[in-house]
């Protein structure tokens, strides 16, 4: 009861509104300052930012639109993409962060849509709306109770690198689904173009995206113009080219789109979802949906702030993750209210966003010389322009896409153009996952190894470590498939204290400080437990009564600081 007590005191990790004051404090001191900087860079950036959320999101829109019945489709993804993305960049704490439908939200929808016809027998959009409700007052209270200082700290790269290779599977899979149903609409001729389409869009975007290394071939402005639009070049290429020579005469599967800006659903003419009629029961029952998409929400925000603002991109300003907890609960609801799906942190694209801010800043700094005269030196350091208007305009652009002319445009992408997109996101996404280079080493002979550091005598349990993390995340892509799939996101969460009280008895510390770290602070859970003990010691030392020829009177001793000794 003294540690729950003290956990409400002033500073104590769950005095509430501790964390969201703070944060509510220094918006305004960056809020004006981050509308003063202006340049082509940040044009750029916006632009190139538009095609990295724009293109997954019309993506992920073609399977929604199938798998939720047309209930969600290119417009729906398309205006809650551009109005969350508005809302962010106009009131958020941190501005930096990208927000977007993700894969697996669209996984959870996708099953929930499944339970409700098959199962609940109720309609959709009503449950889907009161499971959004009930996620924001949940995010109301993490940001009221501080949740950032209690959650995230503990989350180590055991359970984010299996949350990056389970999207990477999703994106595969979503692949394959289109094709699938491209074999089943289309003639064979015309699926043997999807098929190529596919993997044609796919290569050539990766081979665009490597177009940095080049070098000496083109000017860098070239090779980086090449490197940043790759995906969006190749799309381009893949839609025009069904429509040359021989191939115009296929038959063709687009992108479905509404003609007008009205949903896709041809039952429903505007964007509200009449939420109060359904059965209070349901309501009730749409608070477990409601807990899910909290867990992955708050996961996939929290991480997508954090690793946008690492030490690497030289972030200054304050950010705020109670109070861009409780923005997002507010958009959570209103997209819910609007019978749109709701946006949230992308994790790809929140790292990309910083890069291509990336810039020369040099600042002067006066210092003292020898001879105690006052002296000007000039550094230069990497660092981001922290501003909103990438932010503002890349996400304006998108909801520019909810017309009827420039949502004509996207219905002219093939849906074989969109499987290629898919797997370029997989294979993005794959290429700087660890998991994917510790499973090469598995497959390595072991004179060929890279040299492990002293404390590490094998590669035996590194290979185990890296197993668990595939078999596991295959165990979790399984659920997705099956009807207990909305509760995935649960699953990863509990990875969290698997880690932390399971996985040290299986290996010892020096492997998982090798192969293991925390993923929002510098460190290791084994380094933590090293100060921890050293303290333990420390304060042992200071108050064991020394008795004569060294000894130690135990029974003055405080039971802990006992246990410390008997394991030194």
């Amino acid at each position: 009861m003294r540690a729950v007590r003290r956990s409400f005191r002033r500073d104590g990790a769950l005095r509430p509104f501790r964390l969201l004051r703070q944060d509510l404090g220094n918006l305004p001191k960056r809020w004006l300052s981050d509308w003063g900087t202006f340049n082509q860079l940040i044009l750029a950036s916006a632009v190139y930012v538009f095609f990295t959320n724009l293109l997954p999101g019309i993506t992920f829109a073609s399977d929604l639109y199938v798998l939720t019945g047309k209930n969600w489709g290119a417009i729906e993804v398309v205006f809650s993409t551009g109005l969350c993305g508005i809302i962010f960049s106009i009131c958020s704490s941190q501005p930096l962060t990208i927000l977007g439908v993700t894969g697996p939200f669209s996984i959870l929808a996708e099953n929930i849509f499944a339970l409700c016809n098959e199962s609940f027998h109720i309609p959709f959009l009503p449950f889907m709306a009161w499971s959004l409700i009930h996620a924001a007052w949940m995010h109301y209270l993490l940001a009221i109770f501080n949740a950032h200082d209690w959650t995230m700290r503990y989350v180590t790269n055991f359970s984010t690198e299996i949350f990056s290779l389970l999207n990477s599977i999703i994106y595969f899979h979503k692949a394959i689904q289109e094709l699938q149903r491209a074999h089943k609409s289309l003639s064979f001729a015309a699926f043997l173009y999807s098929i190529i389409g596919a993997i044609g869009t796919c290569l050539v975007a990766v081979f665009l995206s490597s177009a940095e290394s080049w070098k000496p071939l083109f000017h860098r402005y070239i090779r980086m113009g090449l490197r940043e639009y790759a995906a969006a070049i190749s799309i381009i290429l893949f839609i025009g080219l069904p429509h040359v020579g021989e191939l115009a005469s296929l038959d063709k599967e687009t992108l479905p789109i509404s003609r007008s800006f009205r949903p896709t659903n041809p039952d429903r003419s505007t964007f509200f979802v009449r939420f109060w009629e359904l059965p209070a029961a349901w309501i009730g029952a749409a608070i477990i949906p409601g807990f899910i998409i909290t867990v992955l929400f708050f996961f996939d925000h929290e991480v997508s702030s954090i690793i946008c603002t690492i030490s690497r991109y030289g972030t200054r300003k304050p950010g705020g993750y109670a109070w861009d907890i409780v923005l997002l609960g507010t958009t959570t609801a209103l997209c819910g209210i609007l019978g749109i799906p709701p946006a949230n942190g992308l994790l790809p694209q929140a790292p990309l966003h910083s890069e291509s801010l990336m810039h020369d800043d040099r600042e002067a700094i006066d210092t003292v010389g020898p001879s105690g005269d006052a002296q000007r030196e000039v550094r230069s350091s990497q660092r981001v322009y922290e501003q909103r208007w990438s932010h503002f305009l890349h996400a304006a652009g998108i909801l520019a896409f909810v017309s009827p002319p420039l949502m004509h445009v996207l219905g002219l992408t093939p849906t074989s153009v969109l499987a290629g997109l898919f797997l370029f996101m997989g294979e993005q996404s794959l290429s700087v996952n660890p998991i994917l280079f510790r499973t090469f080493h598995l497959l390595t002979p072991p004179s060929e190894l890279p040299t492990l550091p002293e404390e590490v005598r094998s590669y035996l349990p590194i290979h185990a470590y890296t197993a668990t993390q595939v078999i596991v995340t295959v165990i979790i892509f399984i659920i997705t498939l099956t009807k207990a799939g909305p509760a995935f996101p649960v699953v990863i969460i509990a990875l969290v204290p698997i880690r932390l009280l399971v996985m040290n008895r299986i290996w010892n510390r020096e492997t998982l400080r090798y192969v293991d770290a925390w993923a929002c602070r510098n460190g290791t859970p084994e380094d933590d437990e090293d100060k921890k003990l050293a303290l333990s010691s420390d304060n042992f030392a200071d108050t064991a009564p020394q008795m004569k020829d060294g000894e130690v009177e135990l029974e003055r001793i405080p039971s802990a600081n006992r246990r410390a000794l008997y394991h030194r």
